[in-house]
């Protein structure tokens, strides 16, 4: 019981110093906010939100938490990804995109990547949104994506768990046949987990119908980041 009551202690003071609002993660800059954080507890505390949140659910909250570095460090990883966060935002207006931590968790919903029913297959206009992201998926080579297809609560939720993975996957490939490196993808299907929004209506089941991208630093990014700091 004690280790569970220190988990939730230390969560809840991370969240405290990092998440004033949810305004505040969308818009602060990430520069201060990532040198802010200690590197020993950024690193440890954030080894522990993304186990317990990645773990819960939410995988892509949970995988930027996750990669917390912290310090000065954390600070340089944080003014890259403010950067990236904004083109996004710019050529995916539509998107959702938040700035946590040392990361970007980026939602699209089915508007933005539809899927044929009942199947993986890329629509035109799906694919006409993923080519918008290969440019500043390119201009930040440094980093690591990982994809979370989701589904809404229709029909077996074990045949929902296969097709979110087989959508994740499906973004994935087309990602890389435009030339964004496979090395830097994981996909993970997570069928009806995790809900948005009502299942219990057309317009919920809809926003629940979704891919979710977790883009965190890879481990270069992370050491050209400790260089800099100790210039």
């Amino acid at each position: 019981m004690k280790k569970i009551s220190i988990v939730a202690i230390a969560t809840i003071m991370v969240i405290g110093s990092m998440f004033t609002s949810c305004e505040a993660v969308k818009n602060t800059n990430k520069t201060q906010r990532g040198a802010g954080i200690g590197a020993v507890a950024g690193a440890v505390l954030g080894g522990v939100l993304g186990n317990n949140l990645g773990k819960g659910g939410n995988g892509a909250m949970g995988a930027v938490l996750g990669g917390v570095v912290g310090g000065v460090a954390g600070g340089v990883i944080g003014n890259k990804m403010d950067k990236q966060a904004r083109q996004i935002d710019q050529v995916l207006p539509g998107a959702e995109v938040v700035r946590v931590g040392e990361g970007i968790k980026l939602v699209l919903n089915e508007n933005a990547v539809r899927f044929d029913t009942n199947k993986s297959s890329l629509t035109a206009a799906a694919k006409a949104n993923l080519d918008k992201l290969v440019p500043v998926f390119a201009e930040y080579p440094d980093t690591n994506i990982t994809i979370y297809g989701y589904t809404d609560n229709t029909g077996a939720a074990d045949y929902n768990l296969k097709l979110s993975g087989e959508r994740a996957g499906a973004v994935k490939s087309y990602l890389n046949s435009k030339g964004v490196s496979s090395s830097r993808f994981q996909v993970t299907g997570l069928g009806i987990a995790d809900p948005i929004a009502s299942n219990e209506t057309l317009e919920g089941r809809s926003q629940n119908r979704r891919v979710e991208f977790a883009i965190t630093a890879n481990d270069k990014m992370i050491k050209d980041a400790e260089a800099e700091s100790k210039k």
